[in-house]
């Protein structure tokens, strides 16, 4: 066999090896799910060190894993990866009861070896996807050791290594096998099923198509394709990022070329794209971990979700249109792909999706990851017997393209994205762990306590600036942890409802994805529309601003997430009013005359700032009269005069 041909078999057996792994991830994942036998702990230390099979698997066959290295060193290291981790995976599958029971407190060498492998392979995960967790971590580690040499408040007496190996591998509370990568692998993995269903078979490729079509009927409508289709694609992907990049694709050049700015066009899409870890029933990450830390349903979750997620897309959409009036002149028509039989199947499954969901966790009171994998079976059932309908309609010999590829794309979509968020959720419960034994939430609580007295607003805006910081250089999850470890006890001593702290939280961690100067959602829709980074990502903050007013009104107006149902409609209004309210004040133009427009608007947002803040709820009511007045009088200003005029009064 030629060198060429060696090149050429590698990464078939690679392919073949990774897909082994992978349908066994798979098989053994929805085993569990179907029985739930042996529990979550079980799961979690055999499928840990799986998922850093599946994750060495993967980024050698795509050349990700040492690029800068020799082939051979690369593929010696995985050689190596996998024996630790096949290792790991068996000794604590067999020994796992010893290790909970017998041996809990007395570990023995080899249980101790065994989970430190796993917390540094875990590590060397950190290192080569996310730097700054990995900087962070190793900080912690020092400090959790060092202690003693740390002066004033955060000095402790000092951890043993032995003591925080074990922390963070066999105690299995604070460590790589503990509850975040469980949650990781059942309740988030159970609708990362779905998604990975509705994405083998095409439908959010459908969903976007369909979003271009609508587009296609009026230019005026074309930016608001990338709202309503984020939207609809955020309500099971929940991350801002794969928004951006599967919708950011189609609609980002669909609204270049028909006349909008570049910076413009990527900084809609970001902030609609941003949305999509708001939009249930599958919001980010952070919704599951908020269901875990408050000890209640992700359901539960959900049903307050919704009002926030509206303000946040209407007022969105509103922004855009605004932000449209101005280039309404330039705007053209765009040429889009017919829908196709098979499009308007993945429609209607993605219908079931959401509205099965819906109805079997609110109605029936199921259980979300039971929920989920019935709802897998159904949309999997549904989509195979549909393609195979379409197959034989089309009389087409490609059945294996349009069947068979489908169901591998399924479980390559699950066994990478469940590995991933696994690993991931590990890299952070190393963080948590070494924040808990040492103590940091309490002291930064207290110091927190300390800075803002128990004035709520001013403690909340010390946590705002906390968690934009931490927004910085980690993403949501993390930023989630850290700040409800650090915020949620202090606000609940001084009274604050935990469901209000939690979503506050909650919103926090979904800055942080636009926070700058590390935005990955602006820096994706930047790139794709060849724009400038930075003004991308502030333009984008304007347009979302109504994240900002959500931050607020979790506080003044607390019923939106307290019970969810009618008594949320009011305070969802209010919210709504105001966000609409300062929308206008920042996008739109009341005045030919600069000093009048400036005035008129500085008195809108100031009306608008007494819906959203005043304590006396008549008041409020009736400052949103003179909100609603001020858009009337923009929409009666515009009514009449040409495309152009409006264009430059918009």
């Amino acid at each position: 066999m030629t060198s060429t041909e060696a090149a050429r078999q590698r990464p078939r057996l690679l392919d073949w090896l990774y897909y082994a792994t992978a349908i066994f991830f798979f098989v053994y994942v929805f085993g569990y799910y179907w029985t739930s036998a042996g529990g979550p702990v079980l799961l979690a230390v055999t499928l840990v060190p799986v998922t850093f099979v599946l994750f060495t698997l993967d980024s050698l066959r795509k050349n990700e894993l040492y690029p800068r290295l020799p082939a051979a060193a690369n593929y010696a290291i995985a050689a190596l990866y996998i024996a630790l981790s096949a290792a790991v995976a068996v000794y604590m599958n067999v020994e796992y009861y010893d290790i909970g029971t017998v041996r809990a407190g007395v570990w023995s060498t080899a249980d101790l070896t065994m989970g430190v492998i796993m917390v540094a392979l875990v590590m060397e995960y950190a290192r080569l996807r996310y730097f700054p967790l990995f900087v962070l971590n190793i900080l912690l580690v020092v400090y959790g050791v060092y202690g003693a040499h740390v002066p004033g408040m955060f000095f402790h007496p000092g951890l043993s290594w032995e003591r925080l190996g074990t922390a963070m591998s066999v105690e299995m509370s604070t460590g790589v096998f503990s509850s975040l990568p469980q949650l990781a692998l059942t309740l988030i993995g159970s609708f990362i099923l779905v998604l990975s269903a509705l994405r083998a078979f095409g439908c959010v490729e459908s969903i976007l198509r369909a979003s271009k079509g609508v587009a296609a009927r009026s230019p005026h409508a074309l930016p608001q394709s990338a709202v309503f289709g984020s939207m609809a694609v955020g309500t099971v992907s929940g991350s801002g990022a794969a928004n951006a990049i599967t919708v950011g694709s189609a609609t980002i050049p669909a609204m270049i070329g028909a006349g909008m700015p570049r910076v413009t066009a990527a900084a809609i899409e970001t902030a609609s794209s941003l949305g999509g870890q708001l939009m249930p029933p599958v919001m980010g990450i952070s919704a599951f971990l908020m269901a875990e830390f408050l000890g209640r349903s992700y359901f539960d979750v959900v049903a307050r979700g919704y009002a926030p997620a509206l303000v946040y897309y209407v007022s969105v959409s509103v922004s855009v249109y605004l932000l449209s009036t101005r280039y309404r002149a330039k705007l053209g028509f765009i040429a889009v792909e017919k829908m196709r039989w098979s499009d308007w199947t993945n429609i209607s499954a993605f219908v079931f999706v959401v509205g099965g969901l819906i109805v079997l966790m609110a109605t029936l009171h199921m259980a979300p990851m039971f929920a989920a994998l019935y709802i897998f079976l159904g949309v999997t059932g549904l989509l195979v017997t549909l393609h195979a309908v379409g197959v034989a309609r089309e009389r087409s010999h490609a059945w294996r393209a349009q069947l068979i590829a489908p169901l591998g794309r399924l479980v390559d979509n699950f066994a990478s994205m469940t590995s991933d968020l696994t690993l991931l959720l590990a890299t952070l419960s190393i963080m948590t762990g070494a924040f808990v034994i040492t103590g940091v939430p309490t002291k930064v609580g207290a110091l927190l306590v300390e800075a803002a007295g128990i004035n709520i607003a001013a403690m909340a805006i010390v946590a705002f600036f906390f968690g934009a910081l931490l927004g910085t250089g980690l993403p949501p999850a993390p930023t989630y942890i850290i700040t409800a470890l650090v915020i949620v006890p202090p606000m609940i001593r001084v009274g604050v409802d935990p469901w209000v702290v939690h979503f506050f939280c909650f919103f926090l961690a979904v800055w942080g994805e636009l926070t700058p100067p590390t935005s990955v959602v602006a820096a994706v829709t930047a790139k794709i529309a060849d724009a400038s980074f930075m003004r991308t990502l502030f333009k984008a903050i304007t347009i979302c601003v109504s994240l900002f007013i959500l931050m607020a009104g979790v506080f003044s107006r607390p019923e939106i997430v307290l019970e969810p149902g009618f008594a949320q409609i009011g305070a969802m209004l209010l919210i709504l009013t105001a966000s609409i309210g300062i929308t206008f004040a920042i996008q739109a133009q009341f005045s030919a005359s600069r000093i009048v427009d400036i005035a008129l608007r500085l008195v809108l947002a100031a009306t608008a700032l007494v819906v959203l803040l005043h304590p006396h709820r008549e008041l409020a009511n009736v400052a949103c009269v003179p909100v609603w007045l001020f858009v009337v009088y923009w929409i009666l200003r515009r009514r009449g005069q040409p495309v152009a005029a409006q264009a430059a009064a918009g």
